[in-house]
């Protein structure tokens, strides 16, 4: 089974992780885990700006049943193409999705390469303020 593991939160975790995965390759130094399939969001906004329940529907909908076309990605999730498309291109810069070029007729294919998301998500209840403990509103 394949798994794309979402991150949401703590910016300066992800730019450390990010760092660390860069000085890794460098050193030609990866492990398995470390090479698993990861995508990182800065904050729960930008995560659910991402990934609308449409989008969410639509990945859905193309991993369940393969559809062969945009047009047919539309169809199964009841959308209109444009905006489909639309969706389909932000997917696929995100790396959740791929558009595969020369489909059956010639059509742009949309292919899911996971059978499952799992989301981790760090949202704090409280700033913890500056570094020096102090809080941000004082």
């Amino acid at each position: 089974m394949t798994t794309l593991h979402i991150t949401v939160g703590d910016r300066e975790q992800l730019r450390e992780d990010a760092l660390q995965f860069v000085q890794d390759v460098e050193a030609d130094d990866l492990d398995e885990q470390e090479g698993k399939a990861t995508l990182q969001f800065g904050t729960y906004d930008d995560f659910v700006d991402s990934l609308t329940p449409l989008r969410l529907e639509l990945i859905r909908a193309i991993a369940e049943e393969a559809p062969e076309s945009m047009r047919e990605a539309a169809r199964l999730v009841e959308r209109d193409v444009s905006d489909v498309h639309s969706d389909l291109k932000q997917l696929e810069v995100l790396g959740i999705l791929t558009l595969k070029e020369g489909g059956p007729s010639g059509a742009i294919q949309p292919v899911v390469p996971f059978d499952r998301i799992e989301v981790h998500i760090d949202y704090p209840l409280i700033d913890s303020g500056d570094a020096d403990g102090t809080p941000a509103s004082a």
